[in-house]
């Protein structure tokens, strides 16, 4: 077999089905191998941003690596801006980059780039294949630094002449190493804090922000008055009635502190210490008070969960202690567009075992308090910051579960980074409802503006913030690309299409002007 074929038969045997693709002239054979092999399923994207993005969705929900295929190095680099995020979220990624045959890079040709020096801020484990003999052994490596605990970025570059060439071969998958428990004197240190009656939060992150992980934190909690929190750049968290209540980092600086001051005592799982997303003159970039001694009782890549598990034996906590959420939710509201009675609409209605795809900033700051007692569902977040990434990550989330409604909130201004999603989704016929919060501006971007302290912006810099002239309109843009959509002027309204979406098996979309 040639090496594209040793390379996709190797992927496939260490359980990688999925390949989310945009593949070009030097990744062709891969594409023939991919072609022949059906036991991988490809997934086109428009756009490499809708690519990684949508790999960073299905890892996060199927807990193992998708990977991608792109296009030399223009390629990746359109693609890097949902590689941080997916860095940031800590999930496996396998990213497949072509290059040019080794004897054709010496003509420096106008595609020829240093994809290496491209991947190498995001890519955990890096590596550019030298032979067809090599390259199963090379994607059997790339498995296993994905999988490596939390979860990392691994890129493999495959010049063309290594993918056509014969002598591959398929390489069996090393065995993964679990992740390590923490040190003892670390959770000893750990019960003696919660012991000590002063008031203590529990900031969560990763797989303890599950269910299983999730119901120990929970009964930790309610057994010594500690405080959930998650961080505001979520991962994925399981959510809803009858599971434990835990509290969002606040994203804007004085709320967070504001919400961390009465904390004496802060234990970190997988977490790092709450911080400002950015620095403001004379303000501190520090959520926490200076009072608050601040513990890691487990850190990224060893195993929260069975840290928790010590944790609660050394503190003799029974099972059955846990204070769950109230099944409860907002009445249905009606009337005119606020961002209240969306939020409460969507408390309202949704569906048990929904996955939420969250990227309204701006409009959606209310929507985590409004269905916090709905039935149990899934809350996905933007780890890095870098927008564009709720259609792709509502594409990778519906393809990892595809029995499961997907709900995708998002801004205009954010969407239009990924639009080319929308087609993706036609072409899968992918169970996600996407509602688009129109406000036609870079909201936050004009909040941020006046909060730095250089007072309102004049015409040029308000031109900046607006992109409404001329306005976007969702949708003709969303039913050009396959997705039927519609555009609401009421709450009634909204909650009719909501509803309709969420009972549906194919993709829509809902613009809300605002």
């Amino acid at each position: 077999m040639n090496g594209a074929e040793s390379l996709i038969r190797t992927l496939v045997a260490g359980g990688v089905d999925i390949c989310f693709t945009n593949p070009g002239t030097s990744e062709i054979h891969i594409v023939a191998a991919l072609d022949r092999i059906s036991e991988m399923r490809c997934v086109l994207g428009l756009f490499e941003g809708v690519v990684t993005g949508a790999a960073d969705g299905y890892a996060r929900m199927s807990e193992k690596p998708a990977c991608t295929l792109l296009h030399l190095g223009p390629g990746l680099g359109n693609g890097l801006a949902n590689l941080h995020n997916a860095s940031r979220a800590q999930v496996p990624v396998i990213n497949l980059v072509g290059q040019h045959a080794t004897h054709h890079l010496q003509y420096d040709t106008p595609l020829t780039s240093d994809v290496e020096g491209i991947a190498r801020p995001y890519s955990k484990w890096l590596r550019t294949s030298r032979s067809a003999s090599e390259l199963g052994h090379d994607a059997a490596a790339a498995i296993v630094a994905a999988r490596t605990a939390p979860g990392q970025i691994a890129t493999l570059i495959i010049p063309a002449d290594v993918a056509w060439n014969e002598g591959g071969s398929i390489a069996a998958v090393p065995g993964l190493s679990k992740p390590p428990l923490p040190e003892p004197r670390s959770i000893e240190r750990t019960a003696a804090m919660l012991r000590s009656g002063r008031r203590t939060a529990i900031l969560l992150n990763g797989d303890c922000l599950y269910r299983k992980g999730l119901l120990t934190a929970g009964r930790i909690a309610s057994a010594t008055g500690a405080k959930l929190l998650a961080p505001y750049p979520i991962t994925r968290l399981q959510r809803g009635a009858g599971l434990p209540p835990v509290e969002r980092v606040q994203y804007v600086l004085e709320p967070a502190v504001e919400q961390f001051k009465e904390f004496r005592q802060l234990i970190l799982v997988g977490a790092r210490p709450p911080v400002a997303y950015f620095a403001y003159p004379g303000k501190s970039s520090v959520c926490t008070s200076p009072e608050c001694e601040i513990h890691t009782l487990a850190s990224p890549g060893e195993d929260y969960i069975g840290a928790l598990d010590a944790l609660a034996s050394a503190l003799s906590i029974r099972s059955e202690q846990l204070n769950g959420e109230k099944a409860e939710r907002p009445p249905m509201p009606s009337g005119e567009i606020t961002l209240p009675g969306l939020a409460a609409s969507v408390g309202a209605l949704l569906p048990e075992n929904t996955i939420v795809v969250d990227e309204s900033m701006t409009s959606g700051r209310g929507l985590m308090a409004a269905t916090r007692g709905a039935p149990p569902h899934e809350w996905l977040g933007n780890t890095g910051g870098s927008i564009g990434i709720a259609l792709p990550l509502a594409v990778g989330a519906a393809v990892a579960c595809p029995e499961r409604p997907v709900l995708c909130l998002t801004a205009d201004g954010s969407a239009m980074y990924t639009a080319q999603a929308l087609w993706t989704m036609a072409r899968e016929a992918l169970n996600v409802t996407t509602v688009v919060f129109a406000n036609h501006d870079y909201a936050v971007l004009r909040r941020e503006f006046s909060y730095l302290g250089v007072g309102n912006p004049g015409a040029r810099a308000s031109s900046m913030f607006d992109i409404g002239n001329p306005k976007l309109d969702w949708t003709h843009l969303a039913r050009g690309m396959g997705v039927p959509a519609t555009r609401v002027n009421s709450l009634d309204e909204f909650g009719k299409a909501l509803r309709s979406g969420l009972e549906g098996e194919g993709p829509t979309l809902i613009e809300v002007p605002l």
